[in-house]
């Protein structure tokens, strides 16, 4: 009889242990897929850039400093993003920075009326800002499915599979102190 409560004690750890292992898989891959979709809308902004940057040009030729950080954020995010050594924290630094980029180029944009009477940049500009709510709603989802992962490595008794296999804690897509200011732009 006691065989019998210790072997049914044993089996329902082992249930607990690959349930709570799989449930630790399950976040882990949707934290990868959560950045696979920031990825995604990344890499569109990335594209539409040049567009943009070429479209400012013909307005506004003298605003050659903005336009050149934002070609030099965008090639500087793209090599990150191609750089399989990169981490997280580095393409979030090179992300932030065209952010950056692209507010001043927008706010430098707002002083040319003939530019923002440009349908081509107009459209542009909307495609642009319908991206950086996709961005936006993609980084939030993928917080939010690292949070899971995180409390499910952090609590217990979940804690205890998550150190036994080695999960380790996913970045939170952070922005960085200098995207929460207000772009200036001087004439």
């Amino acid at each position: 009889m006691v065989w019998i409560i210790i072997a049914v004690i044993v089996l329902l750890i082992i249930v607990w242990m690959i349930s709570a292992y799989n449930n630790l898989v399950t976040l882990r891959n949707r934290v990868k897929n959560g950045w696979a979709q920031i990825d995604v809308q990344l890499k569109q902004r990335a594209d539409l850039v040049p567009n943009l940057v070429e479209t400012v040009k013909g307005y506004a030729a003298h605003e050659t400093q903005v336009l050149t950080r934002v070609t030099e954020a965008r090639a500087k995010a793209v090599a990150v993003a191609a750089d399989k050594q990169a981490g997280t924290a580095e393409r979030i630094a090179a992300e932030n920075e065209l952010t950056r980029a692209l507010f001043n180029l927008q706010a430098t944009a707002e002083a040319y009326p003939q530019l923002q009477a440009n349908q081509n940049f107009m459209d542009l500009q909307h495609q642009l800002q319908d991206l950086e709510q996709k961005i936006a709603y993609a980084r939030q989802f993928y917080n939010d499915v690292v949070m899971k992962l995180n409390n499910a490595i952090e609590t217990f008794p979940s804690n205890i599979v998550a150190g036994l296999f080695h999960f380790e804690q996913a970045d939170y897509f952070q922005v960085d102190d200098a995207s929460r200011l207000a772009p200036q732009v001087k004439f």
